[in-house]
């Protein structure tokens, strides 16, 4: 008896030395990711520390926008209408050579206080959507200097560098996403595979960050919904990655898949149709860093009471929360 109640003084004792003092040996301070080009502009640094800050527990809300319809603020307008707030990033695209338009509304969409978000449908050398999925070049020939399709690419890359700079100029960063959903092979882009699709990817990098001096691009990896194995750039090459999907569901094959990947970059859910409740996003536990839907009936096709509870959401952030 006597043996046990030492043993519970020894107990109570070691338990109350444990609690007034704290071991900070295994204690680390939280990890700010780095963006990839140590040049960032401030823009660019603010902006991805905001979205790291917010991965996981808040999505950024935004729209891609159309320019062929009543005016280019078609889905900007019927958002506003149905829910009353607007989304806090525009996305923009410069297909068909558009890049004086692009300029011009991400410059007004950032006025508003909007965060910008770029793709680009284009052939081999230039055009649009069409383009971007009859080209089949040979990349051989693409990747050496002096040959016409060389010097045909670089001149394309040129139009689009010029936006980008004078968007650098503004001081807007740019969330650029280049040569999405690659590995699905329909685009000329991820016709000739991993290989091929990562030099692609790496020489952009290289020419846009190196020899163009465009430090305000956020870059962003955008997988088809698939998300195959062996098309990674590496971590070195691009700052969040992210997977379009229209099959009506939160996307969380894909979040799964990224996630393996262990690059502890951003996640981005950067196209689709239909979006499931906010409930179902918190349910399956993959708030990405934003979601984007898809222009012009790919928006009105959602229920409009979806919209309305997703975009007041706390969990969502809209344009006046920035």
């Amino acid at each position: 008896m006597k043996k046990r109640i030492i043993l519970l003084l020894l107990t109570i004792f070691a338990v109350m030395l444990c609690g007034c003092t704290e071991d900070h040996s295994d204690k680390q301070e939280p990890v700010i990711n780095k963006l990839s080009n140590p040049n960032a502009t401030a823009e660019a640094v603010k902006l991805y520390e905001y979205i790291c800050d917010n991965m996981g527990k808040r999505m950024i809300s935004c729209q891609q926008e159309s320019t062929w319809m009543d005016s280019p603020e078609y889905e900007m307008d019927y958002i506003l209408e149905t829910t009353g707030k607007l989304p806090a990033m525009r996305g923009l695209d410069f297909m068909n050579d558009d890049f004086d338009g692009v300029v011009t509304r991400a410059k007004e969409w950032h006025g508003k206080g909007g965060l910008v978000t770029i793709c680009w449908h284009t052939g081999v050398y230039g055009k649009g959507y069409q383009e971007s999925l009859d080209d089949d070049p040979d990349f051989d020939k693409l990747f050496t200097p002096g040959t016409e399709e060389y010097k045909g690419l670089m001149a394309n890359w040129d139009k689009a560098a010029k936006a980008l700079k004078e968007l650098q100029d503004a001081g807007i960063a740019v969330l650029w996403r280049p040569f999405h959903e690659f590995d699905g092979c329909w685009f000329w882009w991820g016709k000739g595979g991993s290989k091929n699709f990562i030099k692609l990817w790496q020489m952009m990098y290289d020419y846009f960050t190196n020899e163009k001096g465009l430090n305000n691009l956020i870059w962003v990896l955008g997988y088809a919904d698939d998300v195959r194995n062996g098309w990674y750039p590496g971590d070195e090459y691009c700052d969040i990655i992210g997977s379009d999907t229209y099959n009506g569901s939160t996307n969380k094959k894909a979040w799964l898949k990224l996630t393996a990947m262990a690059t502890g970059k951003p996640l981005a859910f950067h196209e689709c149709g239909n979006i499931p409740d906010i409930e179902t996003f918190e349910r399956e536990g993959d708030l990405w860093a934003w979601f984007m839907i898809w222009h012009t009936d790919w928006l009105k096709e959602n229920d409009p009471d979806n919209l309305k509870k997703l975009y007041n959401s706390d969990k969502v952030i809209t344009l006046d929360e920035l």
